[in-house]
């Protein structure tokens, strides 16, 4: 059993007052006013984070967002991502040459490649860096105001 299994297996039978201090620990705060299972919870994800990694950044904004529509009383809306469905076929056309994008499970594929993200994909369509899902059209680009002058 990893040093993880073995912190994990011991949050179930440990004191309120045991896991507090727990938290303290693995935080380096002060508990929050919440009950044990959480602050179990809270504290297997910190272990957890700290030998597999944390989530990445887009997805603490997008629960930031979500905390502090929450705390407003708004209702929540879905991500600001887009969201293909596997199987989906993206066509742009670039230079004079119709490009397909497949959507997969996990990924992309465009010329018999896999790829991670739709930027990756544009960027190999084009040469140069390209926000993906603006160059496929799932996102319109921010308008450009012009001034007049007199």
């Amino acid at each position: 059993m990893t040093s993880l299994e073995q912190q994990l297996a011991q949050l179930p039978g440990m004191t309120p007052a045991q896991l507090r201090a727990k938290w303290r620990d693995c935080w380096r705060r002060p508990a929050p006013d919440i009950g044990p299972d959480l602050l179990r919870r809270g504290i297997a994800w910190k272990l957890q984070s700290r030998v597999h990694g944390d989530l990445p950044n887009h997805i603490k904004r997008e629960l930031e967002r979500a905390a502090k529509s929450l705390r407003r009383g708004e209702e929540l809306v879905s991500s600001r991502r887009p969201s293909l469905k596997s199987g989906t076929r993206l066509v742009r056309q670039w230079q004079g040459r119709v490009h397909h994008v497949l959507v997969l499970d996990d990924g992309y594929e465009y010329d018999d490649r896999r790829f991670n993200s739709l930027t990756q994909v544009a960027t190999a369509i084009t040469g140069t860096h390209w926000s993906g899902p603006t160059f496929f059209g799932l996102k319109k680009r921010k308008s450009v105001r012009r001034v007049a002058r007199s």
